[in-house]
């Protein structure tokens, strides 16, 4: 989800077959992070690059859910996907960067998969930060920079080819908290630290 019309154009032309292309990733990496992160979602909930909606099996029934995303052909998935479900969601198109929503309007802010691929983490943390109520949670998961000097100079490398469509491999979000008025509360790094999720909570 980004401003970045090279990168719109991309996830409209990769909507189809997206959720197969990261079949073998989601099944050996992602979704036991998801299964742990996105059910410590409560209220009223803003998921935030929404995508194909690979987030949604795993909230508590009873969340109040709005879903954004850049890309019309990701919604139309995430909608299917939702109603395959049974789950009631509104499904906005709109940037990371520019919420359409008023200040202190959530419970939780979710964005997985995201920070890696907008403009200026700096500006999408601080919308984040505008549209959650004091104490409301923030819920990340990313791939991130990682701990594994072999790997770091591959993602250095794969920064080079992607840079066109705005996909950064180096990126840590972990650090942006403090700058856009958040506190950790916890973080967990998978092997090599290639995925990392946070709870983070909206200071007062």
């Amino acid at each position: 989800m980004s401003e970045q019309p090279a990168q719109r154009e991309l996830w409209e032309r990769s909507a189809d077959h997206y959720d197969r292309a990261t079949a073998w990733l989601e099944r050996r990496l992602l979704a036991r992070e998801r299964a742990l992160l996105i059910p410590q979602a409560q209220g009223r909930t803003l998921e935030v690059g929404i995508g194909t909606g690979a987030n949604l099996p795993w909230y508590a029934a009873g969340i109040d859910l709005v879903g954004v995303d850049a890309s019309a052909a990701m919604l139309a998935l995430a909608r299917k996907r939702a109603a395959g479900l049974g789950r009631q969601v509104q499904l906005e198109l709109g940037t990371a960067d520019a919420l359409g929503h008023p200040d202190a309007c959530f419970d939780t802010v979710v964005a997985t998969l995201l920070l890696c691929s907008v403009p200026r983490v700096e500006a999408t943390m601080a919308e984040f930060a505008r549209v959650l109520r004091p104490g409301g949670r923030l819920l990340l998961l990313d791939h991130v920079e990682s701990s594994f000097a072999p790997i770091r100079g591959v993602q250095r490398l794969a920064d080079g080819v992607t840079a066109r469509t705005g996909e950064c491999w180096r990126r840590r979000p972990l650090t942006e908290l403090a700058p856009a008025g958040f506190e950790l509360v916890e973080a967990h790094a998978g092997r090599a630290r290639l995925i990392e999720t946070v709870v983070a909570r909206r200071v007062q």
